[in-house]
Parts: C-alpha cells; sequence; structure tokens
C-alpha cells in the first residue's frame, strides 16, 4: 500500500504540474496524500512539520546564497547591458548565415558565465527572432536552440560551471565543480556537436520542404519591453564578469582554498567540513566579485541600481523554495516504507556499477519531479551517503560520481511538464505541439547519450 501511495503521489504531482499549479503548494499537498494514503494519517502533522519543512529548511540554509548570488549576478548582467552585448557579439562574428548555431553559442557563453537560463530565454529571444525571420527559418526551432545552449552541456556537463545542478553533488561527494573534467568537456561536446547536427538538418528539411518563418500571432512574453544601456561596453568588457565567475572558481579551487590548513574551521564548528564545502564557497567568492565587478564598472551607466539588486535578490526566491520545496516532499517520500523496497530495488539493480544505479535513480527523480536540480536535491539527499559508500567499495572516484550525477539529472528533467520547458515556449509564445519534439531531442535523448558515454568511458578509464 505504501508503494501504490508513493505512485499515486507522484503521477498527481507530475500532472498537477503539468497543469502549471505551484510546486510550493503541489509539493507539500502531494507529501500528505502519500502519507493518507499509506494509512499514518496519525503522523501527518509531525511528518509535516518536522520531515517536510525540516528538509526545506536544511536545504535552503545549504544553497540559498549560491541561488542569491546566482540570481543578483544575471540580473545585473541582464541591466548593466552586459549580456546584450556577449549576444550582439557573437551576432556580429558568426553572422547570419549560421544562425541555430549563433543562438546556442550566445546562450552557452551567457550560461557557462553564470547568467541564470530564464535571465538568457528573455535576453536571447528577441535577438533569436530577427535572426530567425531574416535568415527565413522556421521560428518553432528557436526553442530548441535556446535549450541547447542554456539546459545542456553548460548546465551539466563542462567543468566549472556555476550552474546550481553542478554545485549540489558537492557536499555529499566532497567533490567541486571542477569535477572529471575531461569527461565533462566530452560529454559537453557531444551535446554541442549532435544537437547543433539536428537542427541544422531541421532547418535543411524545412527549406526543402519550402517552410519559412512562418506566420505567428503575438503571443510572446514581453522580453523586450525594457531596453538597456549598453554605453562604452564592448563584447570583450562584457565577457570579463564571465571570466571572473570562471577563473575565480578555479583559483580558489585549485590554488587558494588547497593551500591553506582549514582544521580550524572544523575546530570552531563541528558540522563545518572544509573539504566538504569550499567548492561552495569558492563559487559564492567567484559570483560575488564579478557582481561588484559589474557595479562598479558600470557605475555611471546604471538605469536603477537598487531596483536591479532587488529584482535580482527578489528573484532567487521562488526558484529556491521550489526546488526546496521538492526536497521535502522527497524526505517525506523517503521516510516511507514503501521507499526503502524502491530504494532497495534501485541501488541493487545493476551491483557492478554504481555508476549506473545512480543514473536511474537521478533520471527518474529529474523526470518526476521535471527539475534537475530538485531531482538532483531529492536523489543525493536520500541516497548521497548509500551511493559514496558504494563508490568508495568499488574504487570509483567521487567525482566520476558527481559528474555522472549532474549529467543524468540533466537529461530526463524536460519532460513536457517541466517549468523551464513551459516558461521558454511561453517567452517564445509557442506551444508545445509547435516545438517540443525538437526541444526533447536535444534535451532529452542527446544529453542520454553523452550521459551512456561519460559512464562508458569512466568505467573503461576512470575519471579524468
Amino acid at each position: 500500500m505504501s508503494i501504490l501511495a508513493i505512485v499515486i503521489s507522484l503521477l498527481l504531482l507530475m500532472f498537477l504540474a503539468y497543469r502549471g499549479i505551484s510546486v510550493l503548494l503541489l509539493a507539500p499537498l502531494m507529501a500528505s496524500l502519500a502519507v493518507v494514503l499509506s494509512g499514518d494519517v496519525a503522523f501527518l502533522l509531525p511528518i509535516y512539520t518536522d520531515t517536510f519543512m525540516g528538509a526545506l529548511g536544511n536545504y535552503v540554509r545549504q544553497f540559498f546564497p549560491l541561488f542569491l548570488l546566482g540570481a543578483l549576478f544575471g540580473q545585473l548582467m541582464a541591466d548593466s547591458g552586459a549580456a546584450q552585448s556577449i549576444a550582439n557579439g557573437i551576432v556580429n562574428k558568426l553572422g547570419t548565415h549560421h544562425v541555430v548555431l549563433t543562438v546556442v553559442m550566445a546562450c552557452a557563453v551567457l550560461t557557462y558565465g553564470g547568467v541564470s537560463l530564464f535571465v538568457v530565454a528573455f535576453a536571447i529571444f528577441p535577438i533569436s527572432r530577427e535572426l530567425f525571420r531574416s535568415a527565413n527559418v522556421p521560428k518553432r526551432l528557436i526553442p530548441a536552440s535556446i535549450a541547447l545552449g542554456s539546459f545542456t552541456f553548460t548546465m551539466t556537463a563542462l567543468p566549472g560551471t556555476p550552474a546550481i545542478q553542478n554545485a549540489i553533488p558537492i557536499p555529499y561527494f566532497e567533490t567541486n565543480s571542477f569535477a572529471a573534467p575531461g569527461l565533462g568537456i566530452i560529454a559537453g561536446l557531444i551535446m554541442l556537436g549532435l544537437g547543433t547536427v539536428y537542427l541544422q538538418s531541421r532547418v535543411k528539411k524545412a527549406a526543402a520542404n519550402g517552410e519559412g518563418y512562418g506566420q505567428h500571432t503575438n503571443r510572446e512574453a514581453d522580453s523586450d519591453a525594457e531596453t538597456v544601456n549598453t554605453a562604452g561596453l564592448s563584447l570583450w568588457l562584457a565577457i570579463i564578469p564571465i571570466i571572473m565567475v570562471i577563473g575565480l572558481n578555479a583559483l580558489f579551487t585549485y590554488g587558494v582554498f588547497p593551500a591553506m590548513d582549514l582544521r580550524f574551521i572544523s575546530e570552531e564548528f563541528e558540522n563545518v567540513s572544509p573539504s566538504g564545502q569550499s567548492g561552495l564557497w569558492a563559487i559564492l567568492i567567484a559570483l560575488l566579485s564579478a557582481s561588484a565587478w559589474l557595479i562598479i564598472t558600470r557605475w555611471r551607466h546604471w538605469q536603477d541600481l537598487k531596483a536591479s539588486v532587488n529584482k535580482g535578490c527578489l528573484g532567487s526566491l521562488l526558484p529556491i523554495f521550489n526546488t526546496a520545496s521538492e526536497v521535502g516532499y522527497g524526505a517525506v517520500i523517503a521516510s516511507m516504507a514503501g521507499f526503502a523496497i524502491i530504494r532497495d530495488s534501485v541501488l541493487t539493480a545493476f551491483p557492478g556499477n554504481p555508476l549506473i544505479s545512480e543514473a536511474m535513480a537521478m533520471s527518474v527523480l529529474a523526470g518526476i519531479t521535471g527539475s534537475s536540480s530538485g531531482g538532483l536535491s531529492i536523489a543525493l539527499e536520500t541516497l548521497g551517503g548509500e551511493y559514496l559508500a558504494m563508490a568508495q567499495d568499488a574504487g570509483i572516484d567521487p567525482e566520476l560520481m558527481h559528474r555522472v550525477a549532474t549529467l543524468s539529472a540533466g537529461g530526463m528533467d524536460t519532460l513536457p511538464h517541466s517549468g523551464a520547458v513551459i516558461t521558454l515556449l511561453a517567452i517564445c509564445g509557442l506551444t508545445h505541439r509547435q516545438s517540443y519534439g525538437n526541444v526533447a531531442m536535444v534535451t532529452i535523448a542527446l544529453p542520454v547519450i553523452a550521459l551512456i558515454s561519460v559512464i562508458t568511458l569512466g568505467t573503461l578509464f576512470g575519471s579524468f
């Protein structure tokens, strides 16, 4: 009965999220439904106040600074004109003859530099619209182009990316954001290469069929209602903050923190492990420094700096609490008797290779929640300790476990009910029927191919 209760609550969570109901409400309601259906009604209130809220609060305590600084940096990049300058610069360099690659690379540069994928989608769509219209390429391919550059290799594969998905495994595996860099680069190249080839084939097929940009009603989000001041901001000046995020992250990860004796921190704070937290600290320092650089160097060009800072900070609240609510839901499910059976089935499905077992767990939970960060957080919160122990017993480098975890979470997270997919289609003014097939190909099928490749290479040659 407990397993049936879990399945029913998961299916309802997926269906209702697809219908647009906020996970802030859905997560506790569906967790409560699972408890009721399993027959534990008497424990409903303590499970909510202790298990659900305890897991939610712990997640916020651990990751809120990263969400806050990430959202702030993204907003400053957008409002300072840096994001627009980078996008325009890439368009000028690549031209309009390769519109798909131009859009993909513009999104990739911004997201790899720490700009939120939602900010990137709003910033790049107006440019994409004009490029695709001028080249007479179907507008229905814009969401897939933006998704390839924003939702795939820069989010889960490339070493050092400040994406939250790449940071979540750090405290569980005591790794850093550059975990398994060689395998990450290979996975990234697979996604970028195959994705670009696929989308170019769709462009050629559309041209052969005589399909152009198309006639579209004005359903687009008001993505270009506000203009930004790009005065005196060249492509190279605009890209400095992104270089700072990546460079400072690497400097503190591999240089500063390893050279310091941080044992005094553990002596003062019993629950803090410097080796498990220094990866997060490096990203926070990098984002804070790059944000300060933007504020200072663009001091005379801000239209309303206070509004930009406030908007960025407030913009972090919904993502962090959406994800934390999903983590709370996962904690409740994990406390049920039925979950122990499911967990043991997943852990023992491939006893000889923990990488495959981990990939299955991350993929399933990311698909159910429609969120890579949510699925990754739930899986590691409940199974992280077991996977680390399995990896150590099998002689597998935790860095390889880290990279497989992020790649797995970034595969099945864009099913139709995914909030990121729904938001992207709304920005572009398109429907699932018009564009989702191509989005699914570049964000689900190709990342799965990259994941299988990394697991195969990691099994044969280890982490590198």
